[in-house]
């Protein structure tokens, strides 16, 4: 069979598989039932796909891809750090609350067999435009940085995926923690001062 052919049954089941995740969820995608909408063999998908996990994956690099990382962009020339970091966390999160399957589906998949591509193509997708925003902090704050904030999403992905917070709270919460990260907190980290009794 030509690549041509492979390519076609490919791009065919792949554009099943994101019709369940982005309708009806994770879940909803088996793989005879994804055979039969997208008029292959099962034997087909397994000579393309190894595994389940594996095609779901591939579905959603495409879709990721195509939506959270299409307009990711270096900050322009003289943009605030805070400002380049709340828009790239827009650009990636704003799809996703669009499609709040597809981030029940990414969590999923990223916590399952397989899950590391999903974390690398994030990676090759936004790191170039975040080093430019942050090539002249300084190293012990970058990495607080990305500590911080990395483990901010993953956890607010998954509060999400377990039901505990709406789609529309992660961006709102990612991006209070920019602010915090990104101002001067000695003043509002002071204890407030005792107010004095009211004198009589």
């Amino acid at each position: 069979m030509s690549s041509g052919t492979e390519s076609d049954a490919s791009a065919k089941i792949i554009a099943v598989v994101l019709g369940l995740l982005t309708t009806e969820g994770y879940d909803a995608v088996q793989l005879r039932a994804v055979a039969a909408e997208a008029h292959v063999s099962l034997a087909k998908i397994y000579r393309l796909f190894r595994t389940r996990d594996e095609l779901i994956i591939a579905a959603l690099e495409q879709w990721m891809a195509a939506n959270a990382y299409a307009d990711v962009t270096p900050p322009e020339p003289g943009e605030p750090l805070r400002e380049s970091l709340i828009r790239l966390l827009r650009t990636v999160f704003e799809p996703w609350e669009r499609n709040p399957k597809m981030l029940e589906a990414y969590h999923h998949a990223r916590t399952g067999p397989g899950g590391e591509r999903l974390d690398s193509q994030g990676l090759i997708a936004v790191l170039p435009a975040a080093e430019v925003a942050l090539r002249d902090l300084d190293p012990g704050y970058l990495d607080d940085l990305g500590l911080i904030l990395g483990n901010m999403v993953l956890a607010l992905i998954a509060r999400f995926a377990a039901g505990t917070l709406p789609i529309t709270g992660i961006l709102p919460t990612l991006e209070r923690t920019v602010y915090r990260m990104t101002a001067d907190n000695e003043s509002a980290a002071r204890r407030r001062a005792a107010t004095p009794p009211p004198s009589h």
